[in-house]
Parts: C-alpha cells; structure tokens; sequence
C-alpha cells in the first residue's frame, strides 16, 4: 500500500514538473491569458511609501459588497455588455481589504458609528458621533468627557485643509463625524435638542469648525438646519428653516465664507482657498436619477479638490455618496445602482485630478443592505429586472424568465425586507406574489419585492470592501475592523 502511494505522488510531480516546463493546453485561451496578465501586473507591483500630502477618503453609504455587485452589472450593461465582466473604478485599485462594521453595541451598524470609527480611529456605540463608547446615546452630559479627536482637529492641526462632501444633509451621520461631537446623531438643528442638553446642536458645530479653522470647504444638503424657523422665514427654495436661535447662513457670510445654493451659485464660488459652503437643498440632494439644480457628486468633487489643493500642507477630504443608503431603505434598486455609478464616477475624477505618489485614496462603504441577489441568473440577465434563464448553448441568457414555485417569475434582485414585502390590504401576513413583468421591474420607481414586511428596509452587518491606492495603500490588507482606515490614513499622513 506504501509503494502504491508513493508511485502516485511521484507520477503527480512529475506531470506538474511537465506542465511547468512546457505549455499548458489551455495556454491560448481567453481567460487563461487575461489571469496570466493580472499576475503579471501584480507581480511587478511596488507599495508607494512617500509621505502622503492629501488624503481622500470616499465612502458610498450602504455600499456594501452586494449593492456594489448591483452597480458593476448596471453600470456594464448600460455600456452594452453583460456587466459582470465590467470594473467600476474603485475596483481596479491595487489593494483590497474587508472592513468589520459592527458597532460596540450593535452587530448591524448605523452611520454614525461607523463614521465615527472611519474618523476617528475608534468603535462606539450606534447613534453617536465623535465620541467613544463610555457616552450612552442621548446623555448629552457626557458628552465633552467622552468626545475623541476626530478628522478635522487631526488633520487641520497638521496644518492641512479639510473638506466634507455629501449628496446627504452636511448634518447628517457620516459628514458630521468629520468634525462633531454629539450625543445623539439627530441633534442636527438646535430645535432637535432635547430640554436641558447643554452640547452644541451639529450645524453649530460646523460653523465653529469654520471659524477655528478646522474645516474650509462643506458641500451637500441640509440647508435647513441653517436657517431660522421664526418669523415666516424660509431659504432661496421657499422651504422653511428648523433653528430656534441664530441664522447660521447669515454667520457664515460674515466669517468670509463664499455660499452657494444651486448649481448656478456652486459655479460662481471662488476655488483659489476661500472657506467654502455649498448647501443645495433644504434636506439630502436629489437622487441623481431625479437631478436639476444642482451639482452632481463628481461635479462637487471636482470643485473640492481644486479649493483644497491651494494648501502647500496638502488636504483631507471626506466624500459621500449618501443617497445610495436611502434608495436601498426604499428598496429601489434602480434609483440605487443610478447613485452608485454617480459614485463611481466621483471616484474617477479624484484620481484623475491626484497623483498616486503623494495622494493616498481611499474608497470604502459604511455598511451594507439587506440586498439579495436570487435563481440561477443567465448571463445579461438585466440586474434590475427579471431574472432569465441560463443558455445551456451559449453565453447570453435566454427570453424565458426563471419561475418560481408559484410559477411566476421573479427579479435577479430583491431585499430580504422592506416595503416591498407581499401583503393583503388588511396587513395580513399571507398576501400573494404579483404577476411581475420586465417592464414593470425596470421603472424607475418599482419597490423590490422583499421578504418580512418593514417600513424601511434595514442594514446588515455583513464586511464591507476597502479599496485603496497611493502612498502607504499597501496597509489596506487582509479582514480589518472598521477604525483601522483610520489609522492606515494618519499613518501616511504622518509617515517618516
């Protein structure tokens, strides 16, 4: 039995001693060559260890794995492919990793925590910002005790700009963890403050950091939490504002800040350094599927790099594409793969507009949905509509559509919950599957069809993707917690 053996494992050296003296038979085909030729680029790849002049950080809210599948094969196919084969931007950058998002307290993570963790440097609780995990959400006395340095005291002391970019409400989580702390997210308007806290509302807080010098450029929604509600006030757009006590707009003007509201006023603004604030709507900015008025997220991009490069000690720049979260709690598919490629595309224009030697970039999402992608898809089944089945014969999926048991078809993607869950009007539990066609699945409003029935489809905790290029890229390596970006950026930030 021994001999036996031992003749198998010599006749098993031999033939791989064989192949890699002489040609493998599948040596010409496509797929081979196209492996061959990423090794090959990948071998002669050397890690960038300058000191990093800017950092950018990009973060696509709810931009998990799957949502981020979803964007590459709409992306691909609205170019004309079958879209699996396509590569989004971020996704040809040299150096992956995968965060853990978890906040202290809650396996599915919110926003703020997860921002706080990218910010800062460590893991708190869910529904707190710039602070560490010893604060209970809403006790705004401890507020100060429990506050941890974050981006725009870090960097700004380095002698850098900083900027914030989001298509959400500059109040909102994630923006908001570059410069705030607070015991509670909601705390955006000094209305929102509950009687007796004693912390600074959030948009207060960005004013302040606009005047101590910590932050130079903000660009995105939530005009109103900057605006008086008295009085019959209300902004350029007719809206009415949510503060009790100070015209924050009106406090910018007077530290020399340049303001815009549109897309018209963001054209005018001046980008040789001057503070910056860009407010384009009275909540989040549009979807980018429903944009007029105002400038898309590459567009605000673009215009942050070319104000916050004006400083010799270089810049941090936080970027978010916050609205693909908020299609995913509609379960809207299409409006949140449209979001997703206008991320793709601001990520495009950061590194057309950086140099990889002294610029570290990196992209990355917060959390990700409770996104599924189900049946056995043939290739070109369109991501948003139905799924069809596999050619046994060919490449592209065939006409018919996959049925279920109820023996009707179903989407190549759909939500484990949300509002599209199947009910009766009376809210029974036991509704049946609609008849669904091609047409319907592709509108631009349809709802995904979901699982257990939810107001709002949620988060999930899964790891998210960590893409990165530029000096000390290489770090973003291997399963990470979530707070070690942080940590990756200040470290080439401040590298010897």
């Amino acid at each position: 039995m021994k001999h036996i053996v031992s003749s198998a494992l010599a006749l098993a050296l031999s033939s791989t001693a064989v192949f890699a003296q002489d040609a493998l038979p599948q040596q010409d085909n496509e797929w081979f060559q196209a492996a061959q030729a990423e090794l090959a680029k990948k071998a002669d790849r050397q890690p960038i260890t300058n000191k990093a002049k800017n950092v950018i950080i990009l973060i696509a809210d709810g931009n998990g794995v799957g949502t981020n599948y979803a964007t590459r094969l709409f992306d691909g196919q609205q170019k004309g492919g079958y879209g699996d084969e396509h590569v989004l931007p971020h996704e040809a950058f040299p150096y992956i990793a995968l965060a853990k998002t978890y906040n202290t307290n809650a396996q599915t993570p919110d926003s703020a925590g997860t921002g706080t963790a990218m910010h800062t440097g460590v893991k708190t609780k869910a529904g707190v910002l710039g602070v560490d995990a010893s604060l209970n959400r809403g006790d705004c006395s401890a507020t100060e005790a429990a506050s941890v340095a974050n981006a725009s005291e870090i960097y700004s002391a380095m002698g850098k700009s900083v900027g914030i970019v989001s298509t959400a409400r500059l109040t909102h989580a994630t923006p908001a963890s570059v410069y705030a702390h607070s015991a509670d997210r909601n705390f955006e308007a000094d209305s929102n403050l509950p009687e007796g806290c004693d912390q600074k509302d959030i948009a207060t807080q960005m004013l302040d950091a606009f005047e101590a010098g910590r932050l130079d450029l903000a660009l995105g929604g939530g005009r109103r939490n900057f605006v008086l509600k008295r009085d019959g006030l209300v902004d350029e757009e007719g809206k009415a504002g949510r503060r009790n006590e100070e015209d924050l707009i009106a406090r910018a003007k007077t530290l020399g800040i340049a303001y815009a509201w549109d897309d018209a006023t963001a054209a005018d603004l001046p980008l040789d350094g001057t503070p910056v604030i860009g407010l384009f709507e009275s909540s989040h900015m549009k979807y980018e599927a429903d944009r007029t008025g105002e400038p898309s997220l590459a567009e605000m991009t673009e215009m942050a790099i070319k104000s916050l490069q004006n400083n010799d000690k270089g810049y941090f720049l936080s970027i978010e594409a916050g609205r693909v979260d908020h299609a995913n709690h509609a379960g809207n598919l299409a409006r949140t793969v449209r979001d997703g490629v206008a991320f793709a595309e601001a990520v495009a224009k950061a590194d057309e507009l950086t140099n990889d030697e002294d610029t570290l970039i990196i992209v990355t999402a917060d959390h990700e949905h409770a996104i599924a992608f189900q049946g056995y898809a043939g290739r070109g089944s369109n991501i948003l509509g139905l799924s069809r089945q596999i050619n046994p014969n060919g490449t592209e999926a065939l006409d018919e559509p996959n049925l279920a048991q109820d023996g009707k078809p179903y989407t190549t993607a759909g939500f484990l919950n949300g509002g599209g869950a199947i009910l009766t009007e009376d809210q029974d539990w036991f509704g049946t599957r609609p008849q669904i066609t091609e047409e319907e699945a592709t509108d631009i409003d349809y709802v995904q069809q979901a699982l257990i029935p939810m107001s709002s489809e949620t988060h999930s905790g899964e790891d998210v993707a960590i893409y990165a290029k530029g000096p000390w890229a290489h770090l973003i390596d291997g399963t990470v917690e979530q707070n070690y970006i942080f940590h990756v950026m200040h470290h080439a930030a401040t590298a010897e």
